[in-house]
């Protein structure tokens, strides 16, 4: 293949215009995705701006975030295949689809060198979901918004759970719960004062902490069960909802099979046992209410996967969806 083109509606650049993104795929001629592939982007016209370089994921997706509107080129290159460019002209505030870019082999050469492994996807694609905040504030961690994303390493578990308890807005939002309990006198057995605040922060602060790292992490790693959120994004409104609550008992096992949520759900009554041991003895829960609360918390699950499948994403910034693929 001698060339590539990439054709759009030209428009010049405005001063101040909301930025863009670039989103596109590399392949083979025969329609295979290539992981590990260098994305160049080359802004034309005034643009001072420096190139930036994407390499590309396991499903031979590529993206650039933010990129100021006016033309614009893309050159992608492997070691052991031909350079292909692609240009086009990016307007205000556009979501533009590169669509495919087929990546030919390079004449009289059988070197062929993979950049980028499973591993390093891993750790990638673990990263970015660090980055994702609802309205760039509230950790949004345990969602992925790809589809066939590969399962957490036992490692990476652990590591995304104790990511999210020790993240600033956890401690702001136990503080804000500590100062309603203290307000509302709940747990009288702890007090009034700083004392009686910082017991009920304790609490507060241990229930999440047990509760993320048994369900998150432990038990996660013992049943091989994936904690996070896969969202769907596709499909007609009702299987949403109903793909939404399921996902409140069920989850995806590390085989990429669906399975009975056994590492949310006995995380919570684990969770909710231990709490017994530092509440007030006249507030500690029988296993009657444990088990409501357990029941109560899979409720709040269904309802937080409602707001993940049908408003999260858009006030979170900078989210990749590989999902729909663009016509």
């Amino acid at each position: 293949m001698l060339g590539l083109s990439i054709f759009a509606r030209a428009q010049n650049a405005t001063p101040g215009a909301p930025p863009a993104n670039i989103l596109g795929v590399v392949t083979s001629p025969d329609g295979d995705v290539y992981e590990g592939a260098a994305v160049t982007l080359t802004l034309s016209g005034t643009s001072s701006a420096a190139p930036r370089t994407a390499i590309t994921d396991s499903l031979g997706a590529f993206s650039f975030f933010d990129v100021p509107a006016g033309a614009f080129q893309l050159t992608v290159a492997s070691r052991g295949f031909a350079t292909q460019t692609a240009s086009g002209v990016l307007h205000p505030g556009e979501s533009y689809d590169a669509g495919s870019i087929v990546l030919p082999m390079a004449a009289s050469t059988t070197d062929v060198r993979v950049t980028a492994t499973q591993a390093d996807i891993e750790v990638e694609q673990v990263h970015e979901e660090e980055h994702q905040r609802v309205l760039g504030l509230i950790p949004n961690f345990y969602v992925t918004y790809v589809p066939n994303a590969p399962p957490l390493t036992t490692k990476q578990k652990y590591m995304l759970a104790l990511r999210s308890s020790v993240d600033p807005f956890t401690w702001l939002s136990t503080g804000a719960v500590a100062g309603y309990e203290q307000m509302e006198n709940s747990f009288p057995g702890y007090g009034q004062g700083a004392q009686g605040y910082g017991k009920r922060f304790g609490a507060a602060y241990a229930d999440g902490f047990i509760g993320n790292m048994l369900g998150g992490a432990v038990l996660p790693a013992l049943f091989k069960q994936d904690p996070r959120y896969f969202y769907k994004g596709t499909g007609s409104t009702r299987s949403r909802v109903w793909y939404a609550i399921e996902n409140a008992v069920v989850c995806r096992g590390d085989n990429g099979h669906t399975q009975f949520d056994y590492s949310g759900i006995l995380g919570s009554l684990a969770a909710g046992g231990i709490s017994n041991l530092y509440y007030p003895a006249g507030s500690r829960n029988g296993i009657g209410l444990t088990l409501e609360g357990t029941a109560l918390g899979a409720l709040g699950s269904a309802a937080g996967n409602l707001f993940q499948e049908f408003v999260a994403k858009r006030f979170t910034p900078k989210v990749t969806d590989y999902s729909v693929s663009k016509p």
